[in-house]
C-alpha cells in the first residue's frame, strides 16, 4: 500500500483550483453511472441503437451486481482518504468500500459494452471519459490505483457479460419467433 500512497500523493502534487473543479464535474458524470444509464436510455430509444442500448443496459446491471453486490462488501477496503485524514476531501466522502471502484467499473463497462456491440463511433469518446472519470477518482483522493485497475477489470468483464447476455437472449427470441411462423 505504500506504493499506492506514493502515487497518490504525486498526483495531490499537480492540484490546481482550476483541476479541482474540473474533477469535480468529471467525477460527477460517473456517479451513480449517470452519463452511462443517459446513454444507454438514449440508444434505447433510436431505434436502430436498440440493441446496443441493452447491451449497455445489461452491462451496467451486471456491473451493480458484480462491483456494489459482491466485491466491495466482501473485500471490504478502507478508502484512502479514511487513512490519510490529512488531504482536504473536494466531494463528499463515499459512503462504501473503496475496491473496486464503481465509477471506474461502470464507466469501462459501458465502454465494453459499445465495444462489444461494434459501436465504432461511441466507445473510443466513451474510453476517453472512461479514463478522466477513473483518474478523477485518484486525484480526489477517494481511491487506491489497484481500485482503479480492479474497476476496469469488472466493467470490461460485465460489459462482455451484459453483450453475451443479449446476444443470447435475442437468439432465444428468434428461434421462438421461427416456431410461432411455422
Amino acid at each position: 500500500m505504500g506504493m499506492e500512497f506514493k502515487i497518490l500523493d504525486m498526483i495531490q502534487e499537480i492540484r490546481t483550483p482550476i483541476l479541482d473543479s474540473l474533477m469535480c464535474m468529471i467525477t460527477k458524470l460517473g456517479d451513480a453511472g449517470a452519463i452511462w444509464i443517459i446513454l444507454a436510455v438514449i440508444l434505447l430509444l433510436i431505434p436502430k441503437t436498440r440493441k446496443t442500448g441493452a447491451i449497455v443496459v445489461a452491462a451496467l446491471a451486471v456491473d451493480i451486481v458484480l462491483c456494489n453486490g459482491i466485491l466491495k462488501p466482501f473485500i471490504g477496503r478502507i478508502r484512502p482518504c479514511d487513512i490519510n485524514t490529512s488531504i482536504q476531501l473536494l466531494v463528499a466522502r463515499p459512503d462504501d468500500f473503496s475496491f473496486p471502484s464503481g465509477h471506474t467499473a461502470a464507466s469501462f463497462a459501458a465502454v465494453a459494452a459499445l465495444y462489444f456491440a461494434g459501436e465504432k463511433m461511441l466507445w473510443k469518446p466513451a474510453l476517453i471519459l472512461s479514463c478522466f472519470i477513473a483518474f478523477s477518482r485518484l486525484y480526489l483522493y477517494v481511491h487506491y490505483p489497484t481500485d482503479i485497475l480492479g474497476g476496469i477489470v469488472v466493467g470490461i468483464l460485465a460489459g462482455y457479460l451484459g453483450y453475451q447476455m443479449v446476444v443470447k437472449l435475442k437468439v432465444i427470441i428468434d428461434n421462438r419467433n421461427v416456431r410461432k411462423e411455422r
